[in-house]
């Protein structure tokens, strides 16, 4: 102990060794039997539906989220851990990961949910709007991928979900930019996928239709065309519940959201001319 004025004591010299073990308990991630899941945008919609799914299938949660008060809502009743981060900041997916491996030591599944929408005309999107809507839908989720994948290859197992849209598989019309960042992330799933086969790592993309969240008003703009109808939060929850417990690579909320897909693929004229008609 240091020495300071007239009130100083003499402790002796402390065993290395016994120090050494003390740092080590302190640096060792509190252990949990439980499966691990961090989920971001854990805050609302998706993410938070998402969150109570697998909280009360007995999973331990990791949630992340930049609104703090929303996220102790989403969390209220269970033991899950709150990482607030921002997810836009240069290093704020690495902060993330690292937070996230430093509380449990392991990550058995990411549920990549954060991301934002923008609704308007492309002539008349900002530039700022579309370097934000690029980085948060995708390249934010890019990078959070790659710093927490090391840790699931190195422990033999684990999976990816990345929440997608109907947007990124057919491309709406004054959605362009987050048409663009969600087939990139579609892309992005089916490369990966390939990449980690014989690892025991999976990736699954899970596409929704329109969800009844509190997205649309923060676009700027509400949902308004007659189909397909949102569906809800918790319904996309229950899908990601089933596409994990099944090892799915993908899964469409609803199920016939496969359907413009592959009238696109056979038939692009006709798909083109149905887009026109219904948008």
């Amino acid at each position: 102990m240091t020495t300071t004025g007239s009130d100083s004591t003499y402790d002796p010299p402390a065993d290395p060794a016994a120090s050494a073990a003390a740092a080590a308990v302190e640096q060792t991630p509190p252990r949990t039997d439980r499966r691990v899941a961090l989920v971001t945008g854990a805050s609302s919609g998706i993410g938070a539906a998402t969150a109570r799914r697998f909280a009360a299938g007995g999973w331990h949660l990791l949630l992340s989220g930049r609104d703090r008060r929303r996220l102790e809502e989403t969390a209220s009743g269970t033991s899950a851990v709150l990482l607030p981060a921002d997810l836009a900041a240069p290093d704020g997916a690495k902060m993330l990961a690292e937070a996230a491996l430093r509380e449990t030591g392991r990550i058995d599944l990411l549920v990549a949910g954060a991301g934002i929408g923008w609704a308007g005309p492309f002539l008349t999107m900002p530039h700022t709007d579309i370097d934000r809507v690029l980085f948060l839908d995708l390249s934010a989720t890019l990078h959070l991928v790659r710093e927490v994948l090391p840790a699931m290859v190195a422990a033999g197992s684990g999976r990816v979900v990345l929440v997608g849209s109907v947007a990124g598989a057919v491309g709406v019309r004054e959605e362009a930019v987050y048409s663009a960042a969600k087939a990139g992330l579609a892309a992005f799933a089916e490369a990966l996928r390939q990449e980690l086969r014989g690892t025991g790592v999976g990736v699954t993309l899970v596409v929704p239709g329109p969800v009844e969240t509190g997205f649309f008003a923060r676009r700027g703009r509400p949902y308004h065309r007659s189909h397909p109808r949102p569906t809800s939060a918790g319904r996309v929850a229950a899908a990601v519940w089933d596409a994990v417990s099944e090892s799915r690579d993908d899964t469409y909320i609803p199920s016939w959201l496969t359907l413009p897909s592959r009238v696109r693929a056979l038939t692009p004229g006709l798909y083109r001319r149905l887009l026109n008609r219904f948008g």
